[in-house]
């Protein structure tokens, strides 16, 4: 539950400097950019959500389930306080989006839960200058507290919810970050921005923004889908492994990530259910 019906950005010192009309011209084979979503990919946040909105509805004479929490991974705030409301919470909507973000930030003050990988692949992008974006729908006040445990110029930009009119699924976060990279590098292209996600919410915004978009799936499943490709962990990956995943690179990389292969997989599966 960590999406939020508005946005704001925050801009940070930049991860390099760039030439005038250039794109970064990066030794892993001309990926440019990355945007990264936070709740779930970054950081394993979504059982402080869980927790905190137990707590609530339990506050308010009710009962929530962790099957009734999942199905709010990825969805915007104020879609959740409605859900948390017909659970029985007496209170706005902007009471209970304030109260469950001060709750999972307290949280991560006391630990940050980082998912796998995800400090590491941050860490090697930033060493090769490849800029980075965290683009989520939680509020400054988490997206800050995280992003500050991490080492400085990580994310040249934070977009969070009170910036944009609609929340993932929309692509319009995922937009306001490419173009806030572009303003910074002139000359990037989507086909070689790489966006990084975890939640169906999340990568059907990704891909609507018309990047290229990596699933790292965590609480929630995902169904599948060819235009994007799925990755079990972020734990041993690099920026070359990002770099594959763009056009013309694709077929070149790991056989199972082939649109061929997963064409072939739903073939197999069809046979063995007809």
């Amino acid at each position: 539950m960590a999406n939020h019906l508005s946005g704001s950005v925050h801009t940070l010192a930049r991860t390099e400097p760039v030439r005038d009309g250039a794109a970064p011209d990066h030794s892993s084979r001309g990926l440019q950019g990355v945007l990264w979503d936070m709740d779930g990919t970054i950081v394993d946040t979504e059982p402080y959500w869980i927790r905190a909105e137990k707590d609530l509805v339990e506050a308010f004479g009710g009962t929530w389930t962790t099957e009734q929490a999942t199905t709010l991974v990825g969805q915007a705030l104020d879609y959740s306080a409605g859900k948390l409301q017909e659970a029985g919470v007496e209170l706005g909507v902007r009471a209970i989006i304030e109260h469950l973000t001060e709750r999972v930030v307290a949280d991560v003050r006391a630990e940050v839960p980082w998912r796998p990988g995800a400090r590491e692949l941050l860490a090697e992008l930033r060493a090769e200058g490849i800029p980075c974006v965290m683009v989520t729908m939680s509020e400054t006040l988490l997206a800050t507290a995280v992003a500050s445990r991490l080492p400085d110029e990580t994310f040249s930009h934070l977009v969070t919810g009170d910036r944009v009119s609609a929340g993932k699924p929309d692509p319009e976060a995922y937009q306001l970050g490419f173009d806030l990279l572009v303003a910074d590098h002139p000359g990037l292209t989507k086909a070689r921005v790489v966006a990084v996600e975890d939640s169906l919410p999340g990568v059907t915004s990704a891909l609507a923004a018309g990047l290229v978009t990596l699933a790292v799936p965590h609480l929630v499943p995902l169904p599948q889908d060819f235009r994007r490709t799925d990755w079990d962990t972020l734990e041993g990956r690099t920026p070359a492994d990002l770099a594959a995943l763009l056009p013309g690179d694709l077929l070149a990389s790991d056989p199972d990530k082939r649109p061929d292969h997963h064409r072939q997989t739903l073939q197999d599966t069809a046979g063995q259910g007809a």
